[in-house]
């Protein structure tokens, strides 16, 4: 599975929001000032309607450290300065689950490895976009076979015999579902934060129809889907998280450390 469908599909769009900032010429005083265009009005297609799955989202770690090592994380993200990411890698000891083309290299350091395994530098740093993502993601849960390691994203609890159900009902694959980061996610009848939202997404799967058709939106970081109702509209990308992820795994030292442990693709 390509890593700009992480997260994430994205776990890098998923951190980006539209920011607007007026800027107001001089009018004269007897001029009005003109009223601010509105969108164009567009019509959104009406799906059939489909029984929600319930999602239960596992909490974040009860560990007060683990949350500010995020945000230090977060913070070094923003600098891409590969010096400043190196020190918060395991020193010795990185593990990259689902290296299904040999990219681990023993010769190399723990941080060269993970460099490598989330493609840092590839395609304009899209790796640090990823990363941004994943320092973004509060939930995490051990990895049984090593113990000491939580990773994150946790997976999510569903029924899978109704999302069984459900993709034979809808003539989907497991692919095209995602579900919210949290409860009351906005969907909007267009691609922009200004406008009032059509409907708040619950903790229910939700039928990713594609990329908004528009390009510039589509880059903005907005998904056009379906909810349980059929209603269509506009979701921020990075609230929507895919069933199966790659992960990003830590752990915390005998000193209350903690590090970039390993990495997990999710594969095709």
């Amino acid at each position: 599975m390509p890593r700009a469908n992480l997260v994430f599909t994205g776990i890098a769009a998923a951190l980006l929001t539209l920011a607007f900032t007026p800027a107001w010429a001089q009018t004269p005083p007897a001029a009005k000032p003109s009223a601010a265009p509105r969108a164009p009005a567009v019509k959104l297609p009406q799906e059939k309607p489909y029984k929600p799955v319930a999602v239960k989202i596992a909490p974040a770690p009860d560990d007060p450290s683990f949350a500010a090592f995020r945000q230090q994380l977060a913070a070094v993200v923003k600098t891409r300065v590969y010096a400043q990411l190196a020190p918060l890698v395991v020193a010795r000891g990185f593990f990259w689950d689902g290296d299904f083309f040999g990219g681990l290299n023993p010769t190399r350091s723990s941080a060269e490895n993970f460099a490598a395994a989330i493609r840092l530098e590839s395609e304009g740093g899209s790796g640090w976009n990823s990363l941004a993502a994943f320092a973004a993601i509060g939930t995490a849960a051990p990895l049984p076979s090593r113990p000491g390691v939580i990773c994150a994203p946790a997976a999510p609890e569903y029924d899978l015999v109704d999302f069984d159900q459900l993709i034979a009902a809808t003539g989907t694959k497991a692919a095209a579902w995602r579900y919210p980061r949290e409860d009351g996610v906005a969907m909007r009848a267009v691609p922009r934060n200004t406008v009032r939202p059509i409907e708040a997404l619950g903790l229910h799967l939700v039928r990713l129809l594609g990329a908004a058709p528009d390009s510039d939106a589509a880059r903005a970081g907005w998904a056009l889907v379906a909810a349980p109702s059929g209603k269509t509209g506009y979701v921020a990308a990075a609230m929507l998280m895919p069933l199966r992820s790659d992960k990003l795994c830590y752990h915390k030292d005998v000193t209350g450390r903690w590090r970039i442990a390993g990495y997990i693709g999710a594969g095709d």
